[in-house]
């Protein structure tokens, strides 16, 4: 038995819109945080790439989402163009993870010093 095209159609827009919302929103946030925050163990320069790369992947996100809208969500993406974006959100993560850790240690070896 196969979904009609309406159903697939559907099941398409009710995963991939929310997805691709998931990558602008978590896009955003690592831009911000990397416009904003000196990370002391990332050289400028490895930070400066890690920023231009967000940026190239929240504006192909972007694509994605006007061309998914103008179509009317009748295609889907290939994952080979997800995992991408995924292994840059997890990047960026680990990045925020490892930096909060960070302030967490100094704030720790401040207060022991008081």
């Amino acid at each position: 038995m196969s979904l009609s095209n309406s159903s697939e159609s559907e099941l398409l827009k009710s995963l991939l819109e929310p997805l691709l919302g998931d990558f602008q929103y978590w896009f955003g946030r690592s831009r911000t945080f990397l416009e904003d925050t000196e990370i002391s163990f990332l050289t400028a320069e490895q930070q400066a790439d890690l920023l231009a790369r967000v940026a190239q992947a929240q504006s192909e996100v972007s694509a994605a989402q006007s061309l998914f809208m103008a179509i009317g969500g009748q295609a889907g993406i290939e994952t080979s163009v997800l995992a991408p974006w995924h292994q840059l959100v997890s990047e960026c993560w680990q990045v925020s993870h490892r930096h909060r850790l960070a302030g967490s240690s100094h704030s720790i070896q401040i207060e022991s010093q008081e």
